[in-house]
């Protein structure tokens, strides 16, 4: 049982990840935390997908001598590591413009809590 949850430990990674992600974006009042609760989230998405691309004893899928070019099992799959790579420079631009909207908000209403901020624009 405890050889399960080791050999398994990045899908238990993601799962807290995705459960702190949730209780941050769900939970929480101020739009900060919501913010930092949704980066959480989007790491847990890069860590499953970049571990499901994963595979032991594999290599780059570069032209090896020593490795037959039929026996693909051999080799990574760069897709996953490039799509990911995409996701955190998305999420990384995406992060920016959020923050400057929450400097938005807080210079016109002068708070960040949710419940104060629905108050104050009703």
């Amino acid at each position: 049982m405890f050889d399960f949850f080791v050999g398994h430990f990045s899908y238990w990674l993601t799962i807290l990840l995705l459960c702190i992600g949730l209780y941050g974006i769900l939970i929480k009042r101020s739009l900060v935390k919501k913010l930092i609760g949704l980066t959480i989230l989007q790491s847990a998405i890069v860590i499953f997908w970049v571990s499901l691309a994963n595979k032991p004893g594999a290599t780059v899928p570069v032209k090896d001598p020593g490795i037959a070019v039929a026996e693909t099992t051999n080799y990574l799959n760069p897709l996953p590591h490039t799509l990911m790579l995409t996701a955190i420079v998305v999420g990384v631009a995406t992060l920016g413009v959020a923050f400057s909207l929450l400097i938005a908000i807080w210079n016109r209403y002068r708070t960040l809590d949710e419940k104060e901020l629905i108050e104050k624009l009703k």
